[in-house]
């Protein structure tokens, strides 16, 4: 008896049989449900093909009907067919819409996945070849970074300044490339204080004693399986007879060279994506993967999706203008046959709180129907933020007006991490025998005590009924506890007295009654005067002296920036009131005036969380030039970065169905300061056909004559405001009226000269109108390495700095 051949059956499924021809002759009913173009992308199934769609051009349903067509015509059997998603939620909504297309549930598609759950299919089999075995452990992050805290710990580097987490994202970088140890080029030497390399080779051999992988290790060891075993390989391009990828722009690296192994041999792969809604290049994504589609695969037929099914006609040619601005694109005009809608509506505000107020009151109109002949749903709109630091305005106004909303992606902003240990400092400032606040902080950041320090503490107070603040003193007092956590302990409790006093003021004496006493029963004789500093001074030097604003700048996490920006988002929230007590009674009260789950909600979240969404109506807040486009961004990818801002903003405009608000301020608050900016670039590439700029009355008017410096309202409330009295605004004011007017499409765009001589030397003092004083360190071309007196080291360009003794004439 002959024994089970794969190769034979490999090559007998290949050849078309009586039944394989007439289930290509059987009725194709979904295709009839398929505009032209979706059409042509499903059934050209020889060769590879580029599904080049555009937002809203049903990608998804082209896609689901290609597996349909693979498998109703007999082409390919379902495990003979490799599709690959980018989450679970994809995956499974593509099996789903193939078990309805073809009126069954899909039974033996194994190969349908995410990248990660195929690949450990692949590496459980195969597991031996990069020395695991097939029952390999698949770490998550916390187990991750306590591998990479051991190896710290035995090379004895500091975790405090080279954090663990900050070694995971530069390992993970590499395994987005491919780069195994050894491949790393001599160019990434330098990173993680020059020892990166090096721990990554030892991390590497003590995942494999531990029989373990991390994410990244996945599709790393699949790629260096088939890089090195090619009768492996072989086996999969024979087996895969076709390939199908979705959301291709967003491929890193490793994932790119994957798919290109496999489809290496018969060369049918299909690959779905949008160039201009490549937007996670921070995480690795390269756009390139898709733009040289046709040259990775010559011949390959490209067939572009460009009728939208989701937005007006004038939201579309608001979004086509701006990304039109953009060089490395493939290109396509997205049309629709929807009626035409309101145009794009665009308006200018005087501060970032006036613009919460007003689209509040917008959100209102809309929800009561003052502003259409019904009222919608607060579920059909979303307000869409560049940053996560914006979203404190709009909570704060939505908690007070009673209007309900949810925050995607995210807790809420007095939810987060670090909101909630800096009001736990001002909590203990407010309120010393506030035992929880206190157990938050005192080991935030770390001072060396540990939950045994903690307890001793704890145990102190009990004994003697008192707060865990004065249990800590008595602790001390009784020598309790030594060492470094006994010092850094001591310094937290001067600290807090010392910032208690500086929140009461200095004490007053004055001629009371007898019959008022203090609590040693004696004649009270003073009371607290005014503080010397005001509770938002207050703020920031208890964040300051406490450690914690360091701890987030020393953080090399991707996070900390935004977590800095958050803690300097509350510090704002501050000025609208009269001390931290009253800021932390209003915070206290909002929190427990939450909606139902139940409850219809306005959606708040960031524009990379929206991708993929769609809402009836869209607020775009916060276009203002050094916000989006992101100054960090522009300052550390130059040109590149810009252009994956302008795909962002793309991505947000066609979030839009039927209505897309955009929205600026000339001034926003930062520390307490007034920092003025201009409007978005982005918003002088919108076409002017397709937009209604608004000028409410108190308010100056945003769009094309506010971008020129010429709204009457604008110049009129400059001139009364004496913050604005300055040579500051006045250059402002020049800059602005310098920008190309007329056809917004001719607008400026931001170049980086990489040989430019800057102006500046090396030692001289800065400043930035974000990150604040520092000192030029390096200098290259016309890139400045500062470090940033608060900010840390940064890459800027000259010209967003000036001379430190300059700084004056720059409003905030």
């Amino acid at each position: 008896m002959s024994s089970f051949d794969e190769n034979d059956a490999f090559e007998a499924a290949a050849r078309p049989s009586l039944a394989a021809r007439a289930m290509a002759a059987r009725p194709a009913p979904y295709l009839d449900a398929l505009n032209p173009a979706q059409r042509e992308a499903v059934e050209t199934l020889d060769g590879p093909v580029l599904m080049l769609a555009g937002a809203g051009t049903g990608k998804t349903k082209a896609l689901t009907s290609r597996i349909v067509h693979l498998l109703n015509t007999g082409r390919a059997r379902p495990n003979e067919i490799l599709a690959v998603t980018f989450t679970n939620k994809a995956a499974r909504e593509m099996k789903t819409r193939v078990s309805d297309m073809l009126g069954q549930t899909v039974e033996g598609m194994p190969w349908l996945g995410t990248f990660h759950a195929v690949c450990v299919r692949l590496l459980r089999r195969h597991a031996e070849l990069v020395g695991l075995k097939g029952n390999f452990t698949i770490l998550d992050t916390d187990d991750q970074i306590r591998l990479l805290k051991q190896l710290l710990t035995a090379a004895e580097i500091d975790d405090k300044r080279w954090p663990a987490r900050h070694l995971a994202n530069v390992i993970d970088g590499w395994k987005n490339r491919a780069w195994s140890p050894k491949q790393v080029p001599s160019s990434e030497a330098g990173a993680f204080n020059d020892k990166g390399i090096e721990l990554y080779a030892q991390y590497q051999t003590r995942l494999r004693e531990l029989n373990a992988c991390d994410f990244g290790d996945l599709l790393l060891h699949t790629v260096g399986i088939f890089q090195t075993h090619n009768d492996v390989l072989e086996q999969y391009q024979r087996w895969f007879k076709y390939i199908l990828v979705d959301e291709y722009q967003d491929t890193n690296v490793a994932q790119y060279l994957w798919l290109r192994l496999l489809a290496g041999g018969h060369k049918n792969i299909c690959c779905v994506g949008d160039d201009d809604q490549s937007i996670y290049g921070w995480r690795g994504a390269e756009v390139g993967n898709i733009l040289r589609f046709e040259k990775d695969f010559p011949g390959a037929h490209v067939v572009r999706l460009e009728q939208n099914y989701r937005s007006t006609p004038h939201i579309l040619g608001a979004a086509s203008g701006v990304i039109a601005g953009n060089a490395g694109r493939l290109g396509k005009e997205l049309w629709t046959d929807l009626p035409e809608g309101e145009k794009v509506r665009l308006i200018g505000h005087w501060d970032g709180e006036e613009e919460a107020r007003w689209i509040g009151d917008e959100i209102e109109s809309l929800q009561s129907g003052r502003r259409a002949e019904r009222g919608q749903s607060l579920e059909t709109m979303a307000i869409l933020v560049r940053a996560s630091h914006q979203m404190r305005a709009f909570e704060d106004r939505f908690l007070s007006i009673g209007l309900p909303y949810r925050v995607i992606g995210g807790p809420r902003f007095y939810e987060r991490l670090e909101i909630r240990d800096a009001m736990a400092y001002f909590r203990v400032v407010t309120s010393p025998d506030d035992d929880l606040a206190f157990e938050r902080i005192v080991n935030t950041p770390k001072r060396g005590l540990g939950n045994v320090a903690q307890q001793k503490i704890q145990v102190c107070a009990r004994n003697h009924g008192v707060s865990l603040v004065k249990g800590a003193k008595l602790l001390l007092a009784e020598k309790g506890i030594s060492g470094k956590g006994a010092k850094e302990l001591r310094v937290l409790l001067d600290s807090i007295d010392r910032w208690i006093e500086m929140s009461r003021g200095p004490r007053v004496e004055i001629d009371l009654s007898d019959d008022v006493l203090d609590d040693e029963g004696a004649p009270t004789q003073f009371e607290f005067g005014t503080p010397e500093k005001s509770h938002i001074e207050l703020a920031e030097i208890i964040l300051d002296e406490s450690g914690y604003t360091a701890h987030w700048q020393n953080d090399k996490t991707p996070e900390a920036p935004g977590r800095l920006e958050n803690l300097k988002e509350l510090v704002k929230a501050l000025e609208q009131f009269e001390n931290l007590q009253g800021f932390l009674e209003h915070v206290s009260l909002i929190m427990d005036n939450e909606s139902e789950e139940s409850e219809e909600k306005v959606t708040i979240m960031t524009l990379h969380a929206a991708k993929g969404l769609e809402y009836p109506n869209v607020f775009l807040p916060g276009w203002e030039d050094g916000l989006f486009p992101s100054q960090r961004s522009m300052d550390e990818s130059g040109v590149k970065g810009l252009e994956e801002e302008r795909r962002l903003a793309y991505v947000g405009i066609t979030r839009a169905e039927q209505l897309c608000t955009i929205s600026f301020a000339a001034n926003r608050r930062v520390y307490g300061q007034w920092q003025s900016a201009l409007p978005s670039r982005f918003i002088d590439e919108l076409p002017e056909e397709h937009v209604d700029v608004l000028t409410p009355s108190g308010l100056y008017g945003g769009g094309y004559g506010a971008a020129a410096g010429g709204a009457p309202q604008m110049e009129e409330r400059a001139r009364n405001a004496d913050v604005y009295n300055s040579p500051g605004w006045k250059r402002m004011q020049a800059r602005a009226a310098e920008r190309p007017t007329g056809n917004p499409r001719s607008s400026r765009h931001l170049t980086i000269d990489a040989k430019a001589v800057s102006k500046f030397t090396e030692g001289d003092r800065v400043f930035h109108t974000k990150y604040g004083y520092g000192i030029i360190v390096e200098i290259e071309g016309d890139k400045l390495g500062v470090s940033f007196d608060k900010a840390g080291d940064k890459k800027v360009v000259a010209n967003y700095v000036v001379p430190a003794d300059q700084a004056g004439d720059v409003p905030f």
